[in-house]
């Protein structure tokens, strides 16, 4: 350098990157206001309500069982767990009674939409981790025939409207359950597969081990639930918790994690996925002959009181709080979110790290936002 001539220095400013409200990134009509310094976060605002409709308001002029298709349109990836979850908070509301069968074909469905729910989650973190297309399209391939039964069941694939109080729409047809046999007898197999094409991935690894990190303490005290909670080690699920349907008669495990990171909660899933079909053929080897529906007034009626029923959707706590002022119509109607109180913790998490580590922590977090904007 030559003498007398000043050193140059450089130096960064923070800037504002947007990301979404439409960005594949996002899953969904989601915005992130991110504060960066080079590719580093070092704030982040999450702003939702792109996709708020009033649901819950709309819901308190309705009847009862005219509200189970809003439950389709909340989790729209997971829309029978949405109507189980309703219809559980209903009967208990009402005192209604359902048959035994009908309990086994709503373990059976419930299940189905989690192995469905995990594939499409599983799926695409894959994508988002940069690993490659391949696992993804494998996953949508069981995540179709599952929809296959569904649209045999009950003529929908996305928004079932399938659940009832007291039962179930309509019995499976006859092909129902040679076509569900084929499925949970490949299925095992399927997950060995993708097990072995990602645990050894280089690239996969990289993207998922110790990022994204959430404490046992943290996601309890973030009132986390799902995979995102047994991801951290926490082995809470209300299958086990607080048995609704026949859980209780049935034999399954709760997979947990280890280190509570990216990668654990892509496994949690996964195995999940093994325990729902271990869920499934024993559902079907004791579903029992009977009705599949308990008949109810076209008005229920349900005394005046409240309840809080809840059940363990893909992605944690579905809960629904009813207030009964012994109308038709529910006088209060409010939806506990998994996918909004899961969400809380991914400023405390992206904040430190890179904008490409902050996309895969919120894809292993498996938002929908349909259910957080009601």
């Amino acid at each position: 350098m030559a003498r007398g001539r000043a050193r140059m220095t450089t130096s960064s400013e923070p800037y504002v990157l947007n990301i979404g409200p439409q960005h594949p990134s996002t899953h969904g009509v989601f915005r992130l206001r991110v504060a960066m310094d080079g590719e580093t976060i070092v704030d982040m605002d999450m702003i939702v309500g792109y996709l708020h409709r009033s649901m819950e308001k709309l819901a308190e002029e309705r009847t009862y069982t005219q509200n189970i298709p809003f439950t389709d349109r909340a989790d729209y990836l997971a829309a029978m767990s949405g109507n189980l979850g309703l219809c559980l908070a209903v009967e208990r509301l009402a005192g209604v009674e359902v048959p035994e069968r009908a309990d086994y074909l709503r373990v059976i469905f419930a299940e189905l939409q989690r192995i469905a729910s995990h594939a499409m989650a599983n799926g695409t973190l894959v994508s988002d981790a940069g690993a490659w297309q391949t696992p993804l399209l494998y996953m949508f391939r069981e995540r179709e025939k599952i929809l296959d039964l569904f649209e045999m069941t009950c003529g929908a694939r996305l928004t079932t409207n399938y659940m009832r109080i007291g039962g179930v729409a309509f019995e499976p047809p006859p092909e129902f359950w040679p076509a569900l046999r084929e499925l949970v007898d490949e299925l095992p197999d399927r997950i060995d597969e993708y097990a072995e094409l990602l645990t050894d991935n280089e690239i996969f690894l990289a993207r998922t081990r110790g990022v994204g990190v959430i404490s046992a303490e943290d996601a309890i005290n973030g009132s986390l639930t799902g995979p995102a909670l047994r991801g951290s080690g926490v082995p809470w699920d209300l299958r086990k918790a607080e048995p609704y349907a026949v859980y209780d008669r049935l034999d399954f495990e709760i997979p947990v994690g280890r280190r509570g990171d990216v990668y654990d909660r892509f496994m949690v899933r996964l195995e999940e996925t093994k325990q729902s079909t271990r869920l499934i053929r024993q559902a079907m080897a004791e579903i029992p002959e009977g009705p599949h529906k308990t008949q109810i007034p076209l008005a229920l009626r349900p005394e005046p009181g409240e309840v809080y029923g809840r059940v363990e959707s893909p992605r944690g706590e579905l809960g629904y709080y009813l207030v009964s002022d012994g109308s038709p119509a529910p006088y209060r109607f409010h939806i506990r979110a998994p996918s909004l109180i899961n969400l809380s913790l991914l400023r405390a998490l992206a904040i430190g790290s890179p904008l490409p580590d902050a996309v895969v922590t919120l894809g292993s977090i498996d938002i929908v936002v349909g259910e957080i904007d009601r």
